[in-house]
Order: C-alpha cells, then sequence, then structure tokens
C-alpha cells in the first residue's frame, strides 16, 4: 500500500489533485462570501489561508514531483496548512457547539506585521462576521463541520504520504528475473 501512495506522489496528477481540490474550495468560500452573502467570521479567515497553504502545497509539487526534495518540500507545507486548519476549525466548531461569553474569537485577524493579508488582500482576508454564528449546512452539517472532515482528510492523505517517502519498499521476489 505504501509502494502506491509513494507512486501516486510521484505523479503530477496527484499534486495537480491536491491544487485543485483547495483552489475549488477556496473558490465555494468566496462564493459562499460574495454570491450567498455569507459573513467570514475571523476563524474563516484563517482556515481560508490554511486552505490557500494547501493549494501552494500542490502547486510546488506540480513543479518536480520526481525529486524528493521538491516534494518532501511540498510534503511539509501541506501538512502543516491541514494541521494548522484541522486546529483551527476545531477550535471554531467548539465555539459554534459550546457557546459561552468567555469563550470568543477576535475580531481582526492576527496576522504578522510583516504580513498583513487582511489589508493586502481585504476581499478574501477581511473578517466581517462572528464566530459562533452557523450561517449554512448541508444534510444537517454545518461549514464547519465539513470543514474539520476536509482538513482531517487531507492530514491523513497527506500523512501516509510522508511515511510512504521515508519507508523502504521491499523489493519483491520474481521467480524469474
Amino acid at each position: 500500500m505504501l509502494a502506491f501512495f509513494k507512486q501516486f506522489s510521484e505523479k503530477r496528477s496527484s499534486w495537480l489533485l491536491l491544487a485543485l481540490s483547495s483552489l475549488a474550495l477556496e473558490l465555494t468560500a468566496l462564493y459562499f462570501q460574495y454570491g450567498m452573502g455569507l459573513q467570514p467570521c475571523v476563524l474563516c479567515v484563517y482556515e481560508r489561508l490554511a486552505m490557500i497553504g494547501l493549494f501552494f502545497a500542490g502547486i510546488i509539487g506540480l513543479l518536480a514531483p520526481h525529486s524528493p526534495i521538491i516534494r518532501l518540500i511540498a510534503l511539509a507545507l501541506g501538512l502543516f496548512s491541514g494541521i494548522k486548519g484541522l486546529m483551527i476549525s476545531i477550535r471554531h466548531l467548539d465555539l459554534q457547539m459550546n457557546p459561552a461569553p468567555w469563550k470568543q474569537c477576535e475580531f481582526l485577524p492576527n496576522f504578522p506585521e510583516t504580513l498583513p493579508f487582511h489589508q493586502w488582500f481585504p476581499s478574501i482576508f477581511n473578517p466581517t462576521g462572528t464566530c459562533d454564528n452557523s450561517q449554512w449546512s448541508l444534510f444537517g452539517i454545518t461549514m464547519v463541520q465539513w470543514l474539520v472532515a476536509i482538513f482531517a482528510v487531507y492530514v491523513i492523505v497527506l500523512v501516509v504520504i510522508l511515511i510512504a517517502q521515508v519507508k523502504k519498499t521491499r523489493r519483491q521476489r520474481r521467480l524469474f528475473n
């Protein structure tokens, strides 16, 4: 099984799948904001940034999938973004499922001063909603619950691919060489 995932990571199509799926989710978030009028909160903005990190991981892996160094860089960025997105979405889910006056999210994003994404790209990273408000659901599952599942899948797949990179695969013996 690990050999399959290693071979899969050496193909451009696998990294293209990562880039396109994360781009599709990012465009869906923008449709929710501008097409449906849903207001993103600060944690939504952070989740968007994590999704963009997954997109860039896919682009980096797409550049040279046969290079182990490039694959490891793409996997590191993808795992960092996926784990960060999972942690943020779990916190976001906690705020929605267990609201309390002492559990609030901030009003402005806490980006580093050197990377003020909310000032550079206000149409994507400027929050206008509140974190404890669930505005959309599909099949009874809220947007944040979907994000927890999506980030979890990304993390699981990327961890398996990372293990496949470092695990030695056994050479199969053939009866006749």
